[in-house]
């Protein structure tokens, strides 16, 4: 029986070569850029790639990874940071953006690298709160009794080690106006041998409530593991969510995004947001009409029930809040 890796394993494991990519995914030869892989570097975990048809140049799951030379082409309507969350920066690691929700960049780096990132460009440098950083987010938490909920975000924060995260929830805990924790993570669904009996203590022995959210696009980047870690998540009282992108070329077809609903339940995840892209430099390709996300969504509606309809959105820079689509 093949020994199981743990998820530092399969972290380190993760493919950043771009000829290693060629010799796994022999499709890629003749497309992937250089210009592209300096801009913004390829990088996957092994569990997602092995799911890419090989002989596929327009896999959904290829696409999402793929360095390509149209990621070079000018595009005036986007640009490196199109939230402009560099205007609620309000300290390093820490964006402002909602009035009762406040939200860390606890780590730089994730286990996959997904060309259509609104942070593909984000200044992670400037921003790694460290230790000291982080006593100075719990200041300024304790100063805004209007945050009731933290939202760990990054790159990936469940890079961050067990030992750091548990530190972490606790002194969230003990700040008396937040309810929440939620925690955007790309891990459930490339390497989720990172959902341990360790990160469960951690989320579960605190008095705030727990919520992970996943990002998964299409169907078949779920897996019965996948299935096995959200379900021990679910039995321990912790909240699981969707949310994923209209993207071109990868889920542009209301059978793939009914198929990813429907799978995502089957996974026990619920269904949260499906996102209009944003626009970051690189990420044109991706675009969808408006008008298509609209006969998408209208036939997601007409055949799935309600509970697994995510609400259709889009982020407006200045707004207070997400702004509904459909």
């Amino acid at each position: 029986m093949k020994k199981k890796l743990s998820w530092q394993q399969a972290l380190q494991q993760c493919v950043t070569s771009l000829d290693e990519l060629a010799s796994l995914i022999p499709a890629v030869t003749q497309l992937i850029s250089t210009a592209a892989q300096s801009s913004f570097p390829f990088k996957a975990s092994r569990r997602y790639l092995a799911k890419i048809n090989p002989h596929d140049a327009t896999d959904p799951l290829l696409l999402q990874i793929l360095p390509q030379a149209i990621e070079m082409q000018h595009h005036s309507a986007f640009s490196p940071d199109p939230l402009q969350e560099h205007r609620y920066n309000s300290l390093p690691g820490l964006i402002h953006k909602y009035a009762s929700r406040v939200l860390i960049t606890l780590v730089g780096s994730c286990a996959i690298h997904c060309r259509y990132c609104f942070r593909r460009h984000f200044a992670y440098e400037d921003n790694r709160p460290g230790t000291q950083g982080l006593e100075a987010i719990y200041e300024y938490i304790r100063a805004h009794p209007e945050v009731n909920e933290v939202i760990l975000s990054g790159g990936d924060p469940l890079l961050a080690n067990d030992a750091v995260l548990q530190s972490l929830t606790q002194a969230l805990s003990k700040i008396p106006h937040l309810k929440r924790v939620r925690i955007h993570t790309r891990l459930i669904t490339t390497i989720p041998e990172r959902i341990t009996p360790e990160l469960i203590h951690a989320l579960t022995h605190t008095r705030l409530k727990s919520i992970l959210v996943a990002h998964c696009n299409h169907p078949r980047e779920l897996d019965d593991d996948i299935a096995a870690a959200c379900n021990t998540l679910v039995q321990n009282n912790i909240t699981v969510l969707n949310q994923g992108i209209f993207l071109a070329g990868v889920n542009d077809n209301a059978e793939t995004l009914i198929a990813l609903s429907e799978k995502l339940f089957s996974c026990h995840i619920l269904p949260y947001y499906l996102h209009s892209l944003d626009a970051v430099t690189g990420s044109a390709h991706f675009d969808l009409p408006l008008e298509r996300q609209r006969a998408l969504y209208t036939t997601m509606q007409e055949q799935l029930p309600g509970f697994l309809v995510p609400k259709w959105v889009k982020e407006v820079p200045g707004e207070k809040h997400k702004v509904r689509m459909g």
